[in-house]
Order: structure tokens, then sequence, then C-alpha cells
């Protein structure tokens, strides 16, 4: 044999070998179904224990469509590569997670892997997921297979190619998927572990509060530094001392489990239905939340302190057009001398973090979306605009509240990016 096709056979087997190698790797093997367990399988008491997992992993939220069954997926979920339907995870067996083992339920919260070995997208947080405990686990498992059977499919994924050919996520889940079950950190104490492992794992906070790459995968070195999700933005969670009022511990739980903070504002778009998940579970859980996320802050310039009422402040013409509409539509709840501001401690804008952030985004989502009403649960209730003010009007209302009661900068293309925000939301 030549020296050549010696070169050209080696070349072959390592062809071959990786061929081999990727096939491996994109390939994984289904797990033999189950007859759906009887409700009464599981005890009262890990049944209960599985209520708080799921609360505290908001799943409830995410596999909900509006106006559907709990649990029962259907939702879309807009992502920068197409959109993409969360799945029923009630125990129906056609369409749901009826006939998983709790070996198959287990794989997909570590590893991202279905019942049947297909692979799962990352819209589903498989990647903190599976720094639950294995008992968190088990104790999700019963609560689910113990919920009303959905009959429900969900809608057909809509992705660009080549991400909608499921096998080639085992290439993204090498660069992101750590599997495994979260490690105790022994130079810290328990209450600094719990939140941790509420943070880092169930509660996958750094999916919505950290930048995401050209292919999906949170920015290394970025977590926490804030995202972008349906339309919102999530702010940075690691900057929570640049706040007007810088937030404390006990206002942190107080808006984790209320969705309403004294000094910094109200829960709204997808934050909102977390907080009411987060109201349903311990307390203690929540300061433990609350004392990780104070522990990872990065060091801020010194904040600039708002002043509880508007200031005066040379302004632009859109913000002299804009105090006249706050003027008739939001100066009886918002307003210097609105009682809102004496009842309930609700705060001014002044401290508000959407009215202090970099961009205008959640200012406007807020102004066109509102924040609905739920009954007697009717606390963070703020009647939407956007169909009463066109594109310009919300821009000059943008303009005024920044120019009012922020010591920062104006907005920039604030017209520009209500006209857009409104077309993706009306695409949704």
């Amino acid at each position: 044999m030549t020296s050549k096709s010696r070169w050209l056979a080696a070349g072959g087997v390592v062809i071959a070998a990786a061929l081999a190698a990727a096939f491996l790797l994109m390939w994984k093997p289904a797990l033999a179904p189950i007859s759906p367990p009887a409700p009464n399988a599981f005890d009262a008491a890990t049944r209960l224990a599985g209520a708080r997992v799921v609360a505290l992993g908001d799943c409830v939220v995410c596999h909900t469509a509006k106006g559907g069954k709990p649990f029962a997926g259907g939702l879309p979920l807009a992502t920068p590569f197409g959109t993409i339907y969360a799945t029923n995870i009630t125990p129906d067996v056609q369409t749901g997670i009826g006939n998983w083992s709790l070996e198959a339920f287990t794989r997909a919260l570590r590893y991202g892997v279905a019942r049947d070995g297909h692979l799962l997208y990352p819209a589903f947080p498989y990647i903190h997921f599976t720094r639950m405990s294995d008992g968190d686990i088990a104790a999700a498992y019963a609560y689910l297979m113990t919920r009303e059977p959905v009959e429900a499919t969900a809608p057909a994924n809509q992705l660009m190619f080549p991400l909608n050919f499921r096998p080639l996520l085992a290439f993204w889940n090498v660069l992101f998927l750590h599997a495994g079950a979260q490690q105790p950190d022994a130079s810290k104490d328990a209450e600094w572990n719990r939140g941790k492992l509420l943070v880092d794992g169930l509660g996958h906070c750094a999916s919505c509060h950290s930048p995401l790459n050209a292919i999906g995968g949170e920015k290394s070195g970025h977590a926490f530094d804030g995202g972008i999700v349906d339309g919102w933005e999530a702010p940075a969670l690691n900057a929570l001392g640049a706040a007007p009022r810088p937030w404390t511990r006990d206002q942190l739980v107080a808006y984790l489990r209320t969705g309403r903070a004294s000094e910094h504002g109200a829960a709204a778009g997808p934050m909102l239905p977390v907080t009411r998940d987060l109201a349903t579970v311990p307390e203690a859980d929540v300061q433990a939340i609350a004392t990780y996320l104070l522990s990872i802050q990065k060091p801020q310039p010194a904040a600039t302190i708002g002043t509880a009422n508007t200031r005066e402040a040379p302004r632009s013409a859109e913000a002299q057009r804009g105090a006249t509409l706050f003027a008739a539509s939001c100066a009886q709840c918002h307003g210097p001398a609105a009682p809102m501001q004496s009842i309930g401690e609700r705060p001014t804008l002044a401290f508000s973090t959407a009215v202090n952030a970099a961009t205008p985004r959640n200012a406007i989502q807020m102004m066109l979306s509102g924040n609905g009403w739920h009954g007697e649960d009717s606390m963070n209730y703020m009647p939407a605009f956007g169909q009463i003010y066109n594109d310009q009007q919300i821009a000059d209302l943008a303009s005024y509240i920044r120019a009012a009661y922020s010591q920062r900068g104006p907005w920039t293309d604030v017209e520009a990016t209500v006209t857009r925000l409104r077309k993706e939301n009306n695409a949704r």
C-alpha cells in the first residue's frame, strides 16, 4: 500500500468514526410506555410537594394556552427562529404524558429527551431543570400525573430550516447542557444554597433574564444581564442596585409574592403570572430566591435618586403633547395628588423600573397592553391604551413620563419602537 493509499484509508476511518459518533449523539432510544398510574398511587404528601415544585417551575404558565385547560399545552412561544408550541403535560395517554414512566419524565428534565426518543427544543428549559433533585422531579411527576387528563394536540412548530430538524439539537446540547443535579456549596448557608437551586435550576430565571447568542443559547459570561421575552424586557437581575431606589430583600420578596413592590413598581407581561405562582409557595422559598439574587449583584455606579413627583425640566414637543394626554388619562392614578399614591403603597412613577430603563420597551408595552382585571386580585390592574391612542400618542406619553419622572436622559426612536412593538404584539 502506498503512502497516499494509507492516508486515504486513515481519512476514511476518521470520517466513518465521526459519522458513527454523530449518529450515536443524535439517536436516543424510546422508553417503554406504561399504563397511567392511578391517582391514589401517589400519597398526599408527595402530591403536595409536587404542587410546590410545579409552581416554582412556572409549569402552568408555559403549558397553558390562552383560554385553554391547565397544562394542556398549545401556548405559542415566539423565538428568533420561529414559533414553538408548548406540549400537553396532562396525563392524557394519546396527546399528553399519561404513558410516561418516572424514568421517561426524569430523562426529559435532565437531558431534554422525550419518551419516544425525540429531542426537545430548549424553549423547554431542561438545561436548568437538570439541576433539580431526584426528589423534586419525582414530586412534580406525581402532581402532574394526578391532574385532569386533557386530550389536546399542540399545533406543529413553525421553525426555519435547518432548526426544524430535531437531531441537530444534539450538537446544541453538547455546548449548553451540563446534566446532573446541583451540588450544594459547603461555604454557603442552607438558605443561599436553596436560593441558588431555585434560581439556577427549577426557577430557570436565566432563561428569560439573560441575553441569547446567535444559536439561541444563553450568552456565556452574561448570565442575568437581562433579556427579551415576548416583546418585554426582562431586566438584569445582577443590577438591582442600579434602580433609583436600590432593591432590598424585603422589597424583592414582596414583589415576587405579590407582583408589586413599594418604590419599584408592579409586575406586568410575562412576569405577572410568575408572581402569581410564587404567591402559592412557602415564603421561605421566595426569601431564599431573594437572598441568592442579592448575592450576585455586580458593582454599579451610584443610583440616580428619582423624585416623588414630577420634576420641572425642559421638555420636547413630544413630551409637551404627552403631558396633555397624561392629564387626561393617567393623572387620576399616577399624578402627584392621586389617591393611589398614598393607598396601598403604590409607587410613584419616579421609582418605576420601566420609566428608568435604558429603553422605552416596557413602558410602551404597559401602555399598549395594560394589566388585566383579575377579579378580587385587582391590585395591579391598569387599562390598556393600545386601542385608544395611536403610535404617536403612545410615544408622546412615553416621552412625557420619561422627562417628568426620571432623572435619566430622554429615550430615542420612541415612536418607531411603538410601531414595531404593536406589530409584534398583533402577530402573537
